[in-house]
């Protein structure tokens, strides 16, 4: 299974996208787009509901916050619309499961209704490695459009075109991301006595280890021989440490940054 990736600043550019690869054959089921919480007006629009799929709240999916409801039009019948609150995003929309399963506890969205719609297959090749890269276009106001492909060929096509209607890849917005901490992280290093001009891509390895859905909150000592095992013998080098220990107090910093403000808090603040 290929993964297909890009990145919009639009919502309309990126539901644009999905009609792109629903039109080269890719499956409805297998399309996901994220975006940061949109207003239920402007998702309508550019979503539209058909009389025979009335909205109404279901199940709350996997490990995230929202309720999932039943669209036509835009994302066909069988898709859903859920409304996820991400540790470190935010409210996110995903219009699709794909989007949930991402965001779902242990990479697998649970429930009857993912369960039912999701193919195993596809599940267990979403690319949670990249995570991070995805939040971070979400906390920039960017939208996101997965999806997935049987084959090399129809997955280069499709890679093609989403470029051609305007995305970004994940490897642009991935060397974007790091360019906004470098400066920082080398600084940090250097501080530590470390030639982060040479250590760089050892260190920029371990940051992004840490960053993992997996590992996030996990301590090293914690994980035991598994870092080992995924990136050998990088994995021993100080470099490494130190950019996993980054990483993990980057993830704390960014959850905590982007708390979600609750309803009470809000009335409170009004009230003030």
């Amino acid at each position: 299974m290929e993964s297909i990736v890009g990145i919009y600043n639009s919502l309309v550019d990126a539901t644009r996208a999905a009609a792109i690869l629903r039109a080269l054959g890719i499956p409805e089921n297998r399309i996901t787009v994220l975006t940061p919480h949109t207003p239920e007006t402007e998702i309508e629009a550019t979503v539209p509901t058909t009389d025979a799929e009335q909205r109404g709240t279901g199940e709350a999916i996997g490990g995230t916050v929202g309720a999932a409801m039943g669209v036509a039009g835009g994302v066909t019948a069988g898709a859903a619309v859920a409304s996820l609150l991400v540790p470190g995003v935010g409210s996110v929309i995903a219009l699709g499961l794909l989007g949930a399963a991402l965001f779902g506890a242990g990479g697998a969205a649970a429930g009857a209704l993912v369960g039912s719609a999701l193919e195993k297959a596809t599940s267990d090749g979403l690319p949670r490695d990249e995570l991070y890269v995805y939040e971070d276009a979400l906390r920039r106001g960017r939208t996101v459009v997965i999806a997935f492909a049987d084959d090399k060929l129809l997955a280069d096509n499709a890679r093609a075109d989403l470029a051609r209607a305007g995305a970004e890849t994940v490897d642009a917005a991935r060397e974007e991301w790091w360019i906004g901490l470098r400066d920082a992280e080398h600084e940090h290093y250097s501080s530590q006595g470390g030639d982060f001009n040479l250590d760089e891509a050892q260190y920029r390895l371990g940051f992004e280890a840490a960053l993992h859905p997996d590992r996030r909150g996990k301590s090293r000592e914690l994980l035991g021989s598994s870092l080992e095992t995924r990136y050998g013998a990088a994995a021993a080098t100080r470099a490494f440490r130190e950019g996993y220990e980054r990483g993990q107090r980057y993830q704390v910093i960014i959850v905590e940054r982007y708390q979600p403000v609750t309803r009470n808090e809000k009335s409170s603040r009004r009230a003030a």
